[in-house]
């Protein structure tokens, strides 16, 4: 496995997005992303929860991981893709609703 994939994978915790507000967060399912080692993942923030399909690269030197997805929001069908720069245990990206919403946000390394 490569460098840039090793330092992506793992549970990242999602402290800030720029669209939805803290309040409209699950209190009991912190909003998250994770990333197992074959790639795939999933991810929760408020009621949106989907699995993800992910590739990892490099760009000016940070690992770089952009996704596609697939979930609900309150069980209605939602599709998009996404993107996470990691630099050690914070990341930064952004994540789209295919014909909907998108929003930056700031994540920490959980595990």
């Amino acid at each position: 496995m490569k460098k840039a994939e090793k330092s992506v994978l793992g549970t990242w915790r999602i402290t800030s997005m720029e669209v939805w507000d803290a309040d409209d967060f699950d209190r009991e399912t912190p909003a998250h992303i994770s990333i197992r080692s074959d790639l795939t993942g999933e991810f929760q923030f408020g009621l949106v929860q989907g699995d993800l399909d992910a590739r990892v690269s490099r760009v000016g030197g940070v690992a770089r991981v952009e996704f596609s997805w697939s979930g609900t929001d309150e069980n209605d069908p939602m599709s998009g893709r996404g993107w996470m720069d990691v630099m050690a245990d914070q990341a930064e990206g952004r994540i789209f609703i295919h014909l909907g919403d998108d929003s930056a946000f700031t994540a920490v390394r959980s595990e």
